[in-house]
C-alpha cells in the first residue's frame, strides 16, 4: 500500500491584522491602478487576461471575483460574457471600481464582504477568481475553502498571485527589484512607502508556485494546474470543484 501524500504546506499569512490591511489599501486606492501599471511594467493587464481565460467562462456564466480591488479582473471576466460580482472588504477600492464600471457602462456588480466568510450560499457561481489577494488573507487556506464552497460542482477556481521565486539570475534580479525598487517607486507614486514595503515582505515569503498548487489541491479541487508567468514571479493556478 502506498503512503498517503504529505499534507500541503501552509501558505504564509500577511502578518498584519485584517483592519491594518484594509486601512493600507484604502490609503493607496486613489493611485493603486497607476502603481500596478508602473511597477509591473505594464504586465499586470496580461496577467489578468490570462486568469480570465483560465476561468473557462462563457456567455451567461456567473463569476465571483474575490479581493476584487478596483475590478480590473472583473472587467476581463465580463468581456468573456460572464455575469460578474466583484467583492472586496475595502470600501475605497469598491468605490473606485464602481466609478470605473459606470464610465465603461459595465454591468459588474459590487459588494462589500469578507473573503473568509463569503455572503453567498453554496453552489452559487460557475467560477471564482482572486488576483493578488490570497496572500493578504489572514488564513489563505480558509479563503480557498470558502471559494470552493460557493462554486458549483465543475466550477473553476483561478488564483493569480505573486509566488516566491526559485533560483537563477532572473529570480535574484526580481528579489532585488522587490526589495529596493518597489518601495521607492511605489512610495513615490502613492505617497505611501509603507504599503510597498509590505508588498515585497509578503510576496517573498509566500508559497512557491508548486506550494500554491498543492494548497489548492488539498482544499478538494481536481485537475489542478499551475502556469508560471513572467519568469516565474507570478503563478496562475486553476482547479475544478469536485462534485
Amino acid at each position: 500500500m502506498s503512503a498517503p501524500p504529505p499534507p500541503a504546506p501552509d501558505l504564509a499569512s500577511p502578518g498584519v491584522s485584517p483592519e491594518g490591511v484594509r486601512t493600507m489599501f484604502g490609503r493607496i486606492a486613489p493611485r493603486y491602478d497607476l502603481g500596478n501599471r508602473v511597477l509591473s511594467l505594464g504586465r499586470d493587464r496580461a496577467w489578468r487576461r490570462r486568469a480570465a481565460r483560465e476561468s473557462g467562462l462563457g456567455p451567461g456564466g456567473a463569476a465571483l471575483d474575490v479581493c476584487a480591488g478596483t475590478a480590473d479582473l472583473a472587467f476581463e471576466l465580463e468581456r468573456r460574457g460572464a455575469r460578474v460580482l466583484a467583492l472586496d472588504f475595502c470600501p475605497e477600492m469598491l468605490r473606485l471600481g464602481a466609478a470605473k464600471a459606470a464610465a465603461r457602462r459595465s454591468a459588474v456588480r459590487f459588494v462589500a464582504g469578507d473573503a473568509l466568510a463569503l455572503p453567498f450560499g453554496p453552489r452559487t457561481f460557475d467560477a471564482a477568481t482572486i488576483a493578488f489577494g490570497l496572500r493578504n488573507l489572514a488564513d489563505p487556506r480558509a479563503g480557498l475553502a470558502e471559494m470552493g464552497r460557493v462554486l458549483r460542482p465543475g466550477g473553476r477556481l483561478v488564483v493569480l498571485e505573486f509566488a516566491r521565486p526559485g533560483g537563477g539570475p532572473f529570480a535574484a534580479l526580481f528579489r532585488a527589484y522587490a526589495r529596493r525598487v518597489l518601495p521607492t517607486v511605489g512610495g513615490w507614486i502613492t505617497g505611501r512607502r509603507e504599503a510597498y514595503e509590505y508588498l515585497p515582505r509578503t510576496l517573498l515569503r509566500f508559497g512557491s508556485p508548486a506550494e500554491l498548487a498543492a494548497a489548492v489541491e488539498a482544499e478538494g479541487f481536481a485537475q489542478v494546474r499551475c502556469r508560471t508567468l513572467t519568469g516565474g514571479i507570478v503563478a496562475c493556478v486553476g482547479g475544478v470543484r469536485r462534485p
